[in-house]
């Protein structure tokens, strides 16, 4: 379940996972796992693209890959914070763009993911780049589900 709030600029979202926080958490840091979920529908990011360094200061980069054109998309970031399981924010280098995840245990099996994004593009606010984003999501969830029931990242 998603719900969206936005105002000029910022978007709030949440989704409920049936994972462990724990899990959840490392799966936004760790890049086998990234390279699963990380874009929307009909976007690839392959491993060899991620380099995730979580630590207040740290980079975060990703070359999302279009499957159908082969268009690219990088993504550079530095991380504001890193406070596992709980928080993680960082601002995107090119956009300006502030997004802050925090990851609350509903219980031992479930996470409720709060996203926070400030400073949003407007290219990113139409409803087509919202439709994407909530793709991800959809993906994010598939994988975690994988993991729940013995799987690995491939």
């Amino acid at each position: 379940m998603s719900d969206r709030r936005e105002h000029r600029g910022e978007l709030r979202l949440e989704r409920v996972f049936h994972a462990p926080r724990a899990l959840v958490f490392r799966c936004m840091i760790e890049p086998e796992h990234l390279a699963q979920f990380w874009g929307p529908h009909g976007v690839s990011t392959p491993l060899d693209t991620i380099m995730v360094d979580p630590r207040p200061g740290g980079g975060f980069e990703t070359v999302m890959v279009n499957d159908s054109t082969g268009d690219q998309y990088p993504t550079s970031a530095v991380f504001d914070i890193v406070d596992e399981p709980n928080t993680l924010a960082w601002t995107e280098t090119t956009s300006g763009m502030h997004i802050t995840v925090t990851f609350v245990a509903v219980n031992e099996q479930t996470t409720r993911v709060e996203i926070h994004q400030e400073r949003v593009p407007e290219a990113a606010m139409t409803p087509q780049a919202q439709a994407g984003f909530l793709t991800s999501l959809d993906r994010f969830e598939r994988h975690l589900t994988h993991l729940q029931h013995g799987g690995r990242p491939s």
